[in-house]
């Protein structure tokens, strides 16, 4: 059977890298990790910490300072590749992924996929007869020395880059190589990875001249591999599902991508939000799923050209004047009191409304039945709600009759918070922490349809870890952002510090602070 070595490029995001190599392994795969050595160094000691026991984890044993368009991701790549290749004797699979790819197939499916063909799985097309290159430059890659990063060093960069035109200082490519060009995402067998090891270190010629090339990433395993490997063993595609706009940059994929993406005959798919939440805690449950039937429909890439291209016409896009122009008015104050458990947020919010004056309505933008009062129709639907925030939250200020409102948010809505943080209106947040214990984590897992009442127990609890992870991290996130107006309780401070942050959050007095923090069963689950 398959057995994959994941090779994993990373250089943010710890908990997520932790989360993902285990969950990967779990699968009785293997991880080559290798952390950027620009990033967080504390980051990355919180990565060795919780994954150096890990028997299918390597690291590499050299780390780059990575730059995009530079030499370096190749060289990160390769140290990664040596590593694992010589730490995992049994993989049979390399395949290459970053930070930002999740799974859209279980690890029952991908490690069937690559038992049915003797393969390689790369994109390499002729880099001069393809139009893979968009937009930029294109020979000018290949036949100029780029010694310079354009994105951090932009005008030493384009002075070499005239300097070389001007005086024709053009270099010869390898006479013996077709250079191709291709996703760096690719997915190669064992043997093909040893062929290209062996290739690096009999042409150091090969290796310079690639060490000066723009991009590389996209060009060296694919001519590579190409290079070393009969093209009847090779399939020119990738296995992970990305989409390009017209502009080079890669689509995002959000929670309501889900179905679609599991229609795609891909393994792996990138970029997940990282505000996708609830995408990665589904798509993170299905690598372990036993069982699941895939239907491949592949409209993803078609469906995404048929939006983009309607353009203006489709109005799929454009976003309302209302939403974009409008604001909520600098008088008013917008309280978001955002929690994972609804439970403790709507016991905090009926006590709101019961010893202030101060209306406060439910999670308006999770669920109908919300609290709301008629406002004409705008209030029928979660989608309509949304589409039309700001012009509902203007109309639940008249409505009210007041110039301060409290609201109830998931704290997976992390762009939302974000959206409303940034108007005019005093907005503040207060985030009601919460302890996850494993019957919580089961019910969740349950309501958010990542098991159904014929999933095994042992699935379940497989779950339970990478499940955690996640909503703890989504409180993390929040914190991130170092918003300010940020306030918090919790079920294990003190009643008086829970008032303190009411009354700062609530603008009440102590006394009446004390009731709301003081309310029978609060966090109670």
């Amino acid at each position: 059977m398959a057995r994959i070595a994941f090779i994993l490029l990373c250089h943010k995001d710890p908990k997520g890298v932790i989360a993902q190599a285990n969950r990967l392994t779990a699968s009785g795969d293997y991880v080559a990790i290798h952390f950027d050595a620009r990033a967080n160094p504390k980051d990355f000691d919180e990565i060795r910490q919780a994954l150096g026991e890990n028997p299918s984890v390597v690291f590499s044993a050299k780390r780059w300072k990575c730059g995009w368009g530079e030499w370096s991701l190749v060289a990160a790549t390769l140290e990664a590749v040596r590593s694992a290749i010589a730490t995992f004797p049994q993989a049979t699979h390399f395949y290459m992924l970053s930070g930002d790819c999740m799974p859209i197939k279980s690890a029952e499916y991908a490690h069937a996929f690559l038992d049915a063909e003797e393969c390689d799985y790369i994109e390499s097309f002729d880099f001069f007869e393809s139009d893979w290159i968009k937009t930029g430059i294109k020979e000018e890659r290949l036949i100029y020395r780029h010694l310079f990063n354009e994105r951090t060093q932009p005008r030493r960069f384009y002075a070499s880059f005239e300097f070389q035109k001007r005086f024709n200082l053009k270099r010869p490519i390898p006479a013996d190589i077709q250079v191709m060009i291709g996703s760096q995402w690719w997915c190669l067998r064992r043997q093909t990875i040893e062929k290209v090891l062996d290739f690096c270190a009999s042409r150091p010629d090969v290796m310079r001249f690639f060490a000066t090339t723009w991009i590389p990433d996209e060009t060296f395993f694919q001519t590579i591999v190409r290079h070393v490997v009969p093209r009847k063993e090779l399939r020119t595609r990738t296995l992970t599902y990305l989409v390009f706009t017209d502009y080079g940059m890669p689509v995002t994929f959000h929670n309501d991508h889900y179905d679609l993406l599991m229609g795609q005959n891909y393994l792996f798919a990138r970029k997940i939000s990282p505000e996708a939440l609830r995408l990665r805690e589904r798509l993170g449950a299905l690598w372990a799923a036993k069982g699941v039937h895939f239907p491949i429909s592949n409209e993803g890439t078609g469906l995404f050209r048929f939006l983009t291209g309607r353009g203006r016409v489709g109005r799929r896009f454009a976003p309302r004047f209302w939403e974009t122009e409008g604001s909520l008015g600098r008088e008013n104050s917008l309280l978001l009191v955002v929690a994972k458990k609804w439970h403790v947020a709507k016991r905090l919010t009926a006590s709101i409304r019961k010893n202030t004056e101060i209306p406060a309505v439910d999670y308006l933008f999770n669920e109908n039945n919300a609290g709301l009062p008629d406002l004409g129709g705008v209030e029928t639907t979660v989608s309509k709600r949304t589409r039309h925030r700001r012009a509902l939250l203007r109309l639940l200020f008249e409505q009210f009759e007041s110039n301060s409102l409290v609201i109830c948010l998931d704290p997976s809505a992390l762009k939302l918070v974000e959206d409303l943080m940034q108007d005019k209106a005093d907005t503040r947040i207060l985030l009601i922490d919460s302890e996850f214990d494993d019957d919580y984590i089961r019910g969740h897992i349950g309501r958010v349809g990542l098991a159904g009442p014929e999933t095994p127990p042992e699935v379940i609890d497989r779950l339970l870890p990478t499940v955690r992870a996640d909503l703890e991290h989504e409180a993390e996130r929040l914190r991130d952002l170092g918003l300010l107006g940020f306030h918090s309780i919790s079920p294990w401070r003190s009643p008086e510090d829970n008032a303190v942050q009411l009354a700062r959050f609530l603008d009440l007095m102590p006394e009446k602070a004390r009731e709301l923090a003081t309310t029978q069963h609060l966090f109670s689950d």
